[in-house]
């Protein structure tokens, strides 16, 4: 039974780690991306030192790792508690100012410093879930950061419980956080033998009961498709112009198909993500995702000959297809260890949290690990809305997971 009178800390510590810029960058070849990342990581490992956990640090690639001890005589097998700090590049992360909405009675929220963003319940109907709760938002210039800070500070929470309650039986848990998920790099430096665990937890999904044991397989794709420049004024017949190319490239695809905008489900699609380029070279970026992996190459070879078609119509221009593997569906992994979410599953049960099975349109750092031979699949955190200045997470549901962190810990021990 949860200690009814603890006073969780999680919400203090979010609403600390949110002040800090953490926002990485899709564009640099540094590791971790940013050196800012590093001013949360390096408070982070001073923070659960003080805890009492001797031996946390941050390495020289900005992981941070932290050990709570076992303190039961079994042999449980050591898991691991991950959430990653950086935020997205796509939305800044500097100056926030988070608020929290006390009580919420229903409706829309619009957030103060900017009129034209409005929470809107037609667009986030887990909001139907939340009256009465006290939810926390920015001021609408900025995203919040509970992706993922909101799993940093639950399980900062759980360890802190678990440290004041050593009347509760564990093994030995360890903590991870990690820089660069938001560019798909989160694990690119991280020493898995450092860390120690067998199995473990990325704390990063949304909705109250996420379990996930399932992600897309993604794959990236660069185009560049090349021309030739001369002077505009003596250009006839000479010029071959790369961004015209590329634009004819990107009109021919499927208008009613194969893109984010028109699938959902268990669809895949091509995306574009970037286009940039003048007369001589455009590039063009795509990322490329399916749960079945086999798709991927289906896509890519119908990308490949489209591109290739195109060019033919512009004599004398040519064009480059490169494929960069970027993750596979975990599934494939953690349907060996049925057990590692049915630990979660049964926690959940426990706390009367009804357990949502479903599947990752998108892809998180435990989709490496699990090929990497650590098991990990994803825990909500209470996050929504993410990678956007509507970003909400709420306080009740912050408290949850640390509830949800602590009983899986029990769990582990129990069937040891």
């Amino acid at each position: 039974m949860f200690d009814g009178k603890y006073k969780f800390t999680c919400v203090d510590r979010f609403l600390k780690y949110v002040k800090y810029d953490t926002q990485s960058d899709e564009e640099s070849t540094s590791f971790p991306s940013t050196e800012k990342q590093k001013n949360l990581s390096r408070d982070l490992a001073d923070e659960l030192k003080g805890m009492g956990l001797k031996d946390a640090q941050m390495d020289e690639w900005g992981y941070v790792m932290a050990t709570l001890p076992s303190n039961t005589n079994k042999n449980v097998p050591t898991i691991a508690f991950i959430s990653h700090v950086d935020t997205s590049p796509a939305v800044t992360g500097a100056n926030v100012n988070p608020i929290v909405h006390k009580n919420y009675q229903g409706g829309d929220i619009k957030l103060p410093n900017d009129p034209n963003q409005v929470i809107k319940v037609s667009d986030n109907p887990e909001l139907k879930n939340m009256i009465g709760y006290d939810i926390i938002t920015t001021d609408g210039t900025t995203l919040l950061g509970a992706d993922n800070k909101a799993g940093v500070a639950e399980i900062v929470d759980a360890i802190n419980y678990l440290l004041e309650h050593p009347e509760i039986k564990h093994g030995t848990i360890k903590v991870c956080f990690t820089p660069d998920e938001e560019t798909g790099r989160g694990t690119e430096k991280i020493d898995l033998k450092k860390l120690g665990s067998q199995f473990a937890y990325t704390v990063d999904g949304s909705s109250r009961g996420e379990i996930e044991t399932e992600t897309f397989s993604a794959d990236a794709v660069v185009i560049k498709f090349h021309g030739k420049n001369i002077h505009p004024g003596y250009a006839k017949g000479k010029m071959i112009n790369s961004v015209k190319i590329a634009s004819a490239f990107i009109e021919s695809l499927p208008k009613d198909k194969l893109s984010p905008e028109t699938t959902d489900g268990r669809e895949g699609y091509v995306h574009c993500t970037n286009f940039n380029g003048m007369e001589e070279l455009t590039t063009l970026k795509f990322i490329i995702r399916d749960f079945e992996a086999s798709k991927l190459k289906e896509y890519e070879s119908f990308l490949k000959k489209l591109a290739e078609d195109t060019v033919k119509k512009y004599p004398g221009a040519r064009m480059e297809f490169e494929v960069i593997e970027q993750y596979r569906n975990m599934k494939e992994v953690l349907d060996k260890f049925p057990f590692v979410a049915g630990n979660v599953i049964e926690a959940m049960n426990r706390l009367d949290i009804k357990p949502i099975l479903s599947p990752i349109r998108g892809g998180t750092d435990g989709s490496r690990l699990s090929f990497m031979g650590l098991p990990t699949p994803n825990i909500f955190a209470g996050e929504h809305s993410f990678h956007s200045k509507l970003e909400w997470a709420a306080v009740q549901d912050m408290e949850l997971v640390v509830k949800l962190l602590v009983e899986v810990c029990k769990i582990w021990e129990e069937k040891a």
